[in-house]
């Protein structure tokens, strides 16, 4: 049987008379890394928020692993503190703490919020900045790390709790092609330790990394 992370059903939401998104549906199995394509404004990046429960939805339902959103009702803080095990988020900007290290970056969320051990999570932290590359950079602040090395920092901040499924918005964005490549390679590598990845991009030389391509347009999956 396949093993589904997320499921998206029919999900729909309207600002004041725009529909934004207009019945959006799809599955994402353990492993894949997806590439969720579409033009400015197409809705995507709002895909991304209503999976991590930063944006109400009007109606249909989403569901990672056993936590379940609802349209057209707030979540319970029960389920948002699931939810924050379930689900990290990479934003397209990154939003590191400027007066902290990369690595305080990384380990301040699982003490503050999930109530995780400093020195187990500090351990953590040390383990994922090695993994993706820039454990010499431990110590730096944000204002201090390159534009890659500031996005590798706010990946392993997102995998701090070990979540089974990684939302990124427009990584690329700011990144050179050489860059991108190594992205690329990056993801792909974490997917094969059995992590889930859902990519928000325009960028199509990039979504060539991608396991699958779903294009998005005028709030709906199209293919």
């Amino acid at each position: 049987m396949t093993d589904v992370v997320l499921r998206v059903r029919d999900v729909r939401l309207k600002r004041g008379a725009r529909q934004i998104l207009g019945g959006v549906s799809f599955d994402v199995t353990r492993g894949a890394l997806v590439a969720l394509m579409g033009p400015s404004g197409s809705g995507k990046t709002t895909v991304l928020r209503a999976i991590a429960g930063l944006e109400p939805f009007d109606s249909g339902t989403i569901a990672i692993e056993e936590v379940t959103l609802g349209g057209g009702a707030t979540a319970s803080p029960p389920t948002l503190r699931q939810l924050r095990r379930k689900v990290g988020f990479v934003f397209q900007f990154h939003h590191l703490f400027e007066h902290l290290s990369a690595l305080k970056n990384v380990w301040l969320a699982p003490v503050h919020a999930h109530g995780v051990a400093p020195a187990a999570a500090e351990a953590r932290g040390r383990e994922l900045l090695k993994t993706l590359g820039v454990e010499h950079r431990e110590q730096a602040l944000p204002r201090e790390l390159s534009g890659g090395e500031a996005q590798r920092v706010a990946i392993a901040r997102a995998l701090a709790v070990d979540p089974p499924l990684l939302l990124m918005d427009e990584p690329t964005a700011s990144l050179d092609p050489g860059r991108r490549a190594e992205l690329g390679e990056l993801l792909r590598r974490l997917t094969g330790e059995h992590r889930t990845i859902l990519v928000a991009t325009h960028d199509a030389e990039f979504a060539r990394y991608a396991t699958r391509v779903l294009r998005i347009q005028n709030g709906a999956v199209v293919g």
